[in-house]
């Protein structure tokens, strides 16, 4: 056997033995990192290679909870994905609620998965919208405070990429954040 099918047979191995412990159904895990069943049936019966493409190891590995290095075939991008605080409080607000990521996912109505996992994985950007925010925040059991500071924290991420300077504009910040948190204390 050659040392590429032994790389093979490893990563196969992992996402199959993943789905059995999870009791996660093929066609979701499929749903989820945005391939066709059959691709994911081929890969698990080792009938074609695993996959080399960064996106979908990435995404199996997020989907599992892993590094995706833990997959022989990934080859490190280029470029890193920087850190995200707001992205690590929602990781660590799925651990805190006892969840795996699988479970997190599943709360969330098919065809919002793909794109969360996308955004769990960085490549996505975090939602500024309110009722997005809002059903990840009731998913996760957030308390008003932490959801309106994790808000404010993307939004304000979201206005400085977007050019805004908002430490160059501190009385426009600070009135649109306020207005922000009264409608989130009075939003049901």
């Amino acid at each position: 056997m050659t040392k590429n099918k032994d790389k093979e047979i490893k990563s196969s191995k992992k996402v199959s033995d993943f789905l059995e412990k999870n009791n996660l159904h093929k066609k979701d895990f499929a749903q989820m990192i945005g391939v066709t069943l059959s691709y994911v049936y081929n890969i698990i019966d080792e009938s074609i290679p695993f996959s080399t493409r960064s996106t979908t190891i990435e995404r199996i590995a997020t989907v599992m909870d892993i590094m995706p290095e833990e997959f022989e075939e990934y080859v490190i991008e280029q470029d890193p994905i920087p850190y995200n605080k707001n992205l690590q409080t929602i990781k660590d607000l799925i651990k805190k609620n006892n969840m795996n990521v699988v479970d997190f996912l599943k709360l969330f109505e098919r065809k919002k998965r793909l794109k969360t996992v996308d955004m769990l994985r960085g490549k996505e950007p975090l939602p500024v919208n309110y009722a997005e925010l809002k059903n990840i925040s009731e998913i996760l059991n957030m308390d008003k405070k932490t959801f309106f500071e994790l808000w404010k924290n993307i939004f304000i991420d979201y206005l400085n990429a977007g050019g805004f300077e908002t430490d160059k504009n501190p009385e426009l910040t600070e009135k649109i954040t306020v207005a922000a948190q009264e409608y989130f204390n009075s939003a049901k």
